[in-house]
């Protein structure tokens, strides 16, 4: 503590000499300061010389200049001197570091990632908006070229007569839907076009004539008497811009912005006429895309020749609704002479809380609230949590800071001598807070180095105590391989740790009858090791009372559900292989699937087969076992001689490597497949070779356990007696 006080007053007394030092030392005995005070008396000259009348040489000039320079140069020496002076001053307490530290880390970045996700969703919403108006006004257009191609063709089935009747009546029925729709039927006089007789009406308008017939208002622009040289045989669609004169109030008039143009011609080898149809982008129609998207078009902003035009009035974004914001989407209109493309600026007003309500509303409702709206008061509840989180850790982060002392200082001491290992030293720290208990602790950890060493040796015990029941528990699985006529089996158990709760075993049944088990207990570690030994009795006993593989687990599974921790559960398989009737019945409650290489077949390829039956896990405290015994299914396969069957745990298939991939199942099978010709514990070394290769440096992350079952020689199965009793025997692993 001694030394921590004379290094806090050893950084501290550079500032008190500066303070005794004072301003005068700072400009007089510094180069710096000199500078300051050359330079502000050269000024002082400078400016008492221009005042008597003088001083409008070149030579003042450079005086002054360079008196202004030594000026910055010196105040610029002495603001970084300062900074440097607040920096040490206010960063030396460990406290600040912490509270500016948080500030940078915590706080700023919250607020920016709030910025950053705000700004986010205004472009998106803009993008959107502009994409939905982009969309409506390529729907309008659509609409006007159906309308134009419907007029053409009612024009065409009339022979021309009553073009003028036919234009008025379609021009009527659009203006229920488009105020302001305007028609207007041109002759077309064009190599791809040409004219033919008859196909108006006779009295035909000859070239270069005025057009054929007009209907509608045409108050924006006027009618078309031809169509431009640019407009091809395919008609056109596209939008077009227009403005009124401005009247001496600087209104428009309400004229639109907008309005999109369509030709179309009658379904003929050569046209003699063509149909134009005009709708207006009005007030209407911009009122219809608000209700319908949530988007005002307030205005357009058309570049011709370079220099912008504002056509029609700017809206004053009455009922823009909850969240308004402005916004704009680029556009491209045709220029009707030229048909070039030219830009557009439409100038939108979005109403955010409309545009969400529109998209949420598609997606049904939950009570009174549609599905949107639940999930954005959730967003807003989350918010408003997050803010409420932050503020909190803001206040935590400085009552924390605030708590830190000096105290740092003697733990790091502390550690120091532990470190070089004198367990006898004691800190102290009288702050009765958590530093205070850390040293506490600290103080404790060192008085309890005996203790550790203490418990280190009861560890050793216990290791040995489960190297012990290591040995027990592989005591109860079937030592070595099993020798019996007609049967070749081998099988390994390889817990990942001490003991596991993987089981396997088998045991004759009598007439040549065979049983056999693979199980898996979920879990690992002694609690999976004493379910296993609980298991292996029970399936003892009911191996003598059932002969059919679905009634033992059946049963097993009743008495097991009763006594085993609903966190548990077990997996198994079990066969009954009859060497006399060349049959193997087998049902599988939940393990991994069984593994069948038919044997040799006229030299056709053989192949591996996965075998998987339907099949609940044992243990599962459900319906009183009802759904187990539904799901269970029991199937027998005929055994041929050079038949391999595999039954193996999932720690097997799933043994992993550093980049955590699996062994898998496929690699197994292609294992089988090609060393199904050694003999099975030869084949088993191979498997457990190609797996131990596959993992490498990893740790075993599971219980690996295998049954390796040959059918040989079943003809001296079959010349035995029927009541003679099969020869069992197990050599030595």
């Amino acid at each position: 503590m001694a030394r921590y006080r004379l290094e806090y007053s050893a950084a501290r007394r550079p500032a008190a000499a500066d303070r005794r030092l004072g301003m005068r030392h700072a400009l007089v005995e510094t180069l710096p300061g000199r500078a300051i005070v050359a330079g502000l008396a050269v000024r002082l000259a400078v400016l008492l010389l221009r005042s008597a009348g003088g001083g409008t040489g070149l030579l003042v000039g450079v005086l002054d200049t360079t008196a202004s320079i030594a000026i910055a140069a010196g105040g610029g020496y002495f603001l970084l001197r300062g900074l440097a002076h607040v920096k040490r001053r206010v960063l030396w307490r460990v406290r600040r570091k912490l509270i500016i530290s948080y500030i940078f880390i915590g706080f700023i970045p919250a607020i920016l990632i709030a910025a950053f996700f705000l700004l986010g969703g205004l472009l998106l919403f803009s993008n959107f908006s502009s994409y939905l108006v982009q969309t409506r006004l390529r729907a309008l257009a659509d609409r006007a070229e159906a309308i134009a191609s419907t007029t053409a063709l009612e024009i065409q089935r009339a022979d021309g007569r009553d073009v003028a009747g036919i234009v008025a009546q379609r021009e009527s029925a659009a203006a229920r839907e488009f105020r302001g729709a305007s028609f207007a039927v041109v002759p077309l006089h064009r190599p791809c076009a040409a004219a033919s007789p008859g196909a108006i009406a006779a009295g035909q308008d000859p070239p270069g004539s005025a057009r054929i017939a007009i209907a509608g208002p045409w108050a924006h622009l006027e009618p078309p008497a031809s169509l431009p040289p640019w407009v091809g045989c395919g008609g056109f669609k596209g939008l077009l811009v227009y403005g009124q004169p401005v009247d001496a109030s600087g209104r428009t008039g309400g004229g639109t912005q907008l309005l999109v143009r369509a030709v179309a011609y009658p379904e003929s080898a050569s046209p003699a006429y063509a149909v134009v149809v005009d709708l207006l982008v009005n007030a209407e129609v911009r009122r219809a895309f608000r209700e319908e998207t949530g988007v005002e078009l307030t205005s357009v902003s058309a570049v011709s020749a370079g220099a912008p035009v504002l056509i029609g009035p700017a809206g004053d974004g009455a009922g823009a609704g909850a969240l308004a914001m402005s916004s704009l989407s680029l556009l491209e209109y045709t220029d009707w002479p030229t048909g070039s493309s030219e830009p557009a600026v439409a100038f939108m007003q979005l109403s955010i809380g409309e545009i969400y309500a529109k998209i949420s509303a598609a997606q049904g409702a939950i009570g009174d609230r549609s599905f949107g709206q639940g999930l954005l008061l959730v967003l807003v509840v989350i918010g408003v949590l997050f803010l409420i989180i932050e503020a909190l850790a803001l206040l935590a982060g400085l009552a924390l800071a605030k708590s830190i002392t000096g105290s740092v200082h003697a733990l790091f001491a502390g550690t120091e001598r532990l470190r070089q290992g004198d367990f006898t030293h004691k800190i102290d720290i009288p702050a009765r807070d958590q530093l205070g208990e850390l040293a506490e602790s600290f103080n404790s950890m060192t008085a309890s180095i005996e203790d550790l060493l203490r418990q280190a040796a009861e560890k050793r015990r216990l290791e040995e105590e489960l190297r012990i029941a290591r040995e027990i528990q592989m005591s109860l699985l079937p030592q070595g391989p099993l020798v019996m006529p007609g049967l070749s089996m081998n099988a390994i158990c390889v817990p990942a740790r001490e003991v596991g709760g993987d089981y396997y075993d088998f045991f004759p049944l009598g007439g040549h009858r065979l049983g056999v088990l693979i199980a898996d207990v979920s879990g690992k570690g002694t609690s999976a090791a004493l379910y296993m030994a609980e298991l292996k009795g029970l399936v003892l006993s009911l191996s003598e009372i059932h002969t059919s593989p679905r009634d033992l687990l059946i049963s097993a599974n009743r008495i097991i559900a009763a006594n085993l921790d609903a966190r548990s559960f077990i997996t198994m398989t079990y066969a009954v292989i009859d060497l006399k009737a060349r049959s193997m019945t087998y049902a599988r409650a939940g393990h991994t699937p069984l593994m069948y290489l038919p044997g040799p077949s006229g030299g056709a390829p053989r192949s591996v087969r996965v075998l998987a039956p339907d099949g609940l896990v044992l243990g599962l405290k459900i319906d009183d076992g009802e759904m187990f015994e539904r799901l269970l299914r029991e199937e027998t396969i005929p055994l041929r001689e050079g038949d391999v069957y595999l039954f193996f745990t999932d720690g097997i298939s799933e043994a992993m490597n550093a980049g955590d991939d699996c062994f898998g199942e496929q690699r197994l099978g292609r294992l089988i497949e090609e060393y199904a010709d050694l003999p099975s514990d030869l084949l088993r070394d191979r498997v457990l070779g190609e797996i131990a290769s596959f993992v490498g440096d990893a740790p075993q992350h599971d219980d690996m356990t295998m049954i390796l079952l040959k059918i040989e020689d079943l003809g001296a199965v079959a010349a035995l007696a029927e009541d003679e009793p099969a020869e069992v025997a197990r050599r030595g692993a």
